[in-house]
């Protein structure tokens, strides 16, 4: 380290050769008219032979007298070499008095090289065992490598080693470290500092302000027999001095402070290993949360499929009506919050993602047939089934209403050919003809060719009967047995009917050519009997003659008239409340398609908006998400929807919107919101993580909606290529060059979707600049926990972690394989490694 950097770093305590300022604060400056003071000489002398004793024992010496055995260079050319763990230049081994002076410069001269200045300081001063010189020299080896390297919350040297002992004795009672002189006399700050390392070394509830005596020798006691530093006061010094000496204090508590310096390392290890534990378990519950969700929502699409692929057709109206409501509650009611689940899941994964990247972890990787695609694919196999089956109810729909229909033709067809049926076996199979005369038998024979007239036209509604029945047949209508059956009659009954017309026929013709004989007899004898004859036909026509009219069929057909017109009149009806229906939902479609369109249009303006700060555009889409409170006028559309189903309602030429559009749109605005404001959280983290500035986020969106050519918050591969050269990446071309980018797709796509979002460009973007722990980081911390060991004890995880740390660690921790360890000993490197993934190594 140069001088000068020594000047920054431990500005106050340096000199220069400009500014004449002396290596210590004024304060601190060693005031050689106070070592005049006998009591404080005393306790330095006292204190600085212990220090410089703690370190030369380390090399097999030690010093009596400090400032005679210093005089030769020799033991002070050592203390420097064990305490700073450097070598020294090789001393003269004369005892010449320019011999001693070599040696003592040569250890002044090391001083001077670490950043020191030493001021009337010389080394014939020291040679000629000057106490005050001496005093001064080893207070200055005490600054620099006792003191000065102390740093705390960015204080450093004296004001660290204070603000340490400030927050080390802060919840002990009649403590108060101000200073180092009189905050040290009654002994209790010093019992503090052990009772907060050493519990278990000393009670400190039975200390009491009123015994300093006894305060100061429990804690010289303890720390000498314990901790292995020194006494280096006496405690008879202390209370009886006034003032007590600061530099002697100084020493003596910068012991402390390094003994307990493994300590201090274990607890920040601790800290921040309870840092990146909690940031693990954080993860881990996400990762669960994911899990747990995945397969909740897996299993109700799995579920739910078969119940959409279930096509078999119901035999009424009513029934199948059932079926459509049950599937309106389905999209209205079960479907949405599993929409909400949906993209919540996304959500979760995009942050869960965000946040293992931001902590240099490997990317999470759902158990099989669990990942995002894998959900995806099942939403749209989901949704292409719920189609299929939303048209199939439509379809059953439409073939009941057409079945019902033919079955109501059917019947009524039937009925009337039925009741024209009716007693026309019985005309046909009378014998009336037998004992009819010729007149008669001619006049049935005008009834029966009229008959047979109307049977003839009559066989066009059989034939219409017949063809109904084979459609309701084909149609798999519900009651084919019945229609069947009543057919087969009608047919029956037809070809019985034909029958027996022919055989009247054959009948009357027989019987009127029987007659046509007798008729000739009777014009012979009507020759002979004339008058008589003429006589008695005219009276058998009167008594005998028929009125037959045919005024049943015409005054039923006639009578039917009004019975159409009424049913005509109640279809007009029907079909005017229907065009209402569809008006009233054309209406409201019209408003709700193009008012979801300018939402969707409007939050893909905010996803690629770099106006702003992060923070504001979060504000700005939470308003916005309470701002959207559209889900009454949508609940109104789909009562509207409802009723135009329930009057088989399925087209409307007055809306290009149907409720399906409607369903999807409000569905995709809700995600987009909250996937959009995911998206700025997510920046949020990366942003605070890297330490990148608004204006570099800005340049990087402008980039990237530069090269976002269909302007989805989504690069294709070729766009993103393009992306980085422009931004100066050295993508050579080739092979070489394909092989580079397909290593990067890997980072930016981890989950192979062919795409490149913004949050993975900024990652990519910004991938070196990340201050997180590795995996490096994280071992180096256990093994200052576990004391440079290579295992862990759960004694030490239990601690130096709270204790939920302590059961998460110990509860994922393998045993440790190894006959240097004692029994349940834990395996930290395995852990660490297991923590970051093995790519980390």
């Amino acid at each position: 380290m140069t001088s000068i950097e020594t000047q920054v770093q431990y500005g106050p305590y340096m000199m220069t050769s400009d500014s004449e300022q002396v290596y210590m604060n004024q304060e601190d400056d060693w005031d050689r008219d106070l070592l005049l003071d006998p009591a404080w000489e005393k306790q330095q002398r006292k204190t600085f032979t212990a220090w410089c004793n703690s370190h030369l024992r380390k090399a097999g010496t030690q010093i009596e007298n400090i400032e005679e055995d210093f005089r030769n260079g020799l033991k002070l050319m050592l203390l420097l070499e064990v305490i700073s763990g450097e070598r020294l230049p090789k001393p003269d081994k004369g005892q010449m008095r320019f011999h001693k002076i070599a040696n003592v410069n040569k250890a002044l001269d090391f001083i001077c090289s670490k950043g020191v200045k030493l001021v009337s300081i010389g080394a014939e001063e020291i040679v000629d065992a000057n106490v005050k010189m001496t005093l001064g020299m080893i207070w200055t080896i005490i600054l620099r490598f006792a003191i000065q390297d102390i740093s705390v919350e960015e204080t450093s040297a004296k004001e660290g080693l204070l603000l340490w002992c400030q927050r080390k004795t802060a919840p002990y009672r009649n403590v108060n470290v101000q200073n180092f002189h009189i905050s040290w006399k009654d002994g209790l700050a010093l019992c503090a500092l052990i009772h907060r390392h050493r519990p278990d070394l000393s009670d400190y509830s039975k200390l009491r302000k009123d015994d300093p005596m006894g305060n100061l020798n429990t804690a010289f006691e303890v720390t000498e027999k314990y901790l292995d530093i020194p006494k280096m006061l006496d405690a008879e010094d202390i209370v009886n001095t006034p003032k007590p000496d600061e530099k002697a204090i100084m020493t003596y508590v910068s012991c402390f402070y390094h003994a307990f310096a493994g300590a201090e390392q274990a607890e920040t290890a601790a800290n921040r290993i309870c840092k990146v534990l909690a940031v693990n378990q954080e993860n881990e519950k996400l990762m669960e949360e994911y899990e747990k969700l995945a397969s909740e929502l897996l299993g109700w699409i799995r579920r739910t499929i078969p119940w959409l692929e279930n096509r078999v057709a119901e035999q009424t109206m009513r029934t199948m009506q059932k079926k459509l409501e049950d599937f309106r509650d389905y999209r209205r009611i079960h479907k949405p919050p599993k929409v909400q689940e949906k993209c919540q899941l996304e959500i979760n994964f995009n942050t869960l993602q965000t946040k293992l990247r931001l902590s240099n972890m490997p990317a999470f990787m759902p158990s099989e047939g669990k990942m995002v695609s894998d959900i995806a694919n099942g939403w749209k196999g989901l949704e292409q089934v719920e189609k299929g089956y939303e048209e199939w109810l439509l379809t059953e729909i439409r073939r009941l209403e057409r079945l019902d229909h033919l079955a109501e033709k059917f019947k009524q067809k039937c009925s009337l050919h039925e009741s024209w049926t009716s007693g026309t076996v019985e005309l046909l199979s009378m014998k009336d003809y037998e004992s009819a005369s010729l007149l008669e038998i001619r006049a049935l024979m005008r009834i029966h060719e009229a008959f047979e007239s109307d049977l003839a036209a009559h066989q066009d509604r059989v034939e219409q009967i017949a063809a109904i029945a084979q459609e309701l047949n084909e149609l798999d209508y519900h009651d084919a047995v019945a229609i069947n059956a009543r057919c087969q009659g009608i047919c029956d009954q037809w070809d019985n009917l034909g029958t027996l017309t022919q055989k009247r026929r054959d009948s009357l013709e027989r019987v009127e050519k029987l007659w046509e004989t007798i008729d000739q007899l009777y014009l012979e004898f009507a020759k002979r009997a004339a008058p008589f004859n003429n006589w008695m036909d005219g009276a058998m026509e009167d008594l005998q003659d028929m009125f037959i009219v045919h005024s049943i069929e015409e005054i039923q057909a006639k009578h039917l008239v009004p019975l159409r017109d009424q049913m005509l009149q109640e279809e007009l009806a029907r079909q005017q409340s229907n065009e209402r229906l569809r008006h009233q939902f054309a209406a409201q479609a019209n408003i709700i398609g193009p008012w979801i369109q300018t939402k969707m249009a409007e939050i893909s303006h905010v996803s690629v908006d770099i106006a702003g700060s992060l923070e504001e555009q979060m504000s700005n889409l939470k308003q916005y998400e309470q701002n959207i409170n559209y889900k009454c006028n949508i609940d109104k559309l789909e009562g509207n929807h409802q009723l135009s189903q329930e009057g088989l309602i399925f087209n409307n030429k007055h809306t290009n919107f149907t409720m399906e559009h409607v369903h999807v749109g409000w569905e995709q605005l809700l995600t987009t919101i909250a996937r959009t404001i995911n998206e700025v959280e997510n920046q949020i983290l990366t942003r605070d993580s890297k330490g990148i500035s608004q204006e570099q986020l800005n340049e990087f969106r402008a980039s990237f909606n530069h090269f976002d050519r269909k302007r989805n918050g989504m690069m294709d591969p070729d766009d993103f290529c393009a992306c980085l050269i422009s931004m100066g990446f050295d993508l050579v071309s080739g092979p070489q060059g394909e092989v580079e980018f397909a290593c990067i797709m890997t980072l930016v796509d981890s989950n192979n979707t062919g795409v490149v979002t913004f949050q993975a460009f900024i990652d990519f973007m910004t991938r070196k600049t990340a201050e997180t722990d590795t995996v490096d980081q994280v071992m180096t911390r256990e093994t200052v926990m576990a004391s440079d060991k290579t295992y862990i004890t759960v004694e030490e995880l239990r601690r130096e972690l709270p204790p939920e740390q302590a059961d998460y660690c110990v509860s994922r921790m393998t045993r440790y394989i190894g006959s240097d360890a004692p029994s349940g000993a834990l395996d930290y490197i395995s852990f660490s490694s297991a923590l970051y993934g093995e790519s980390d190594l």
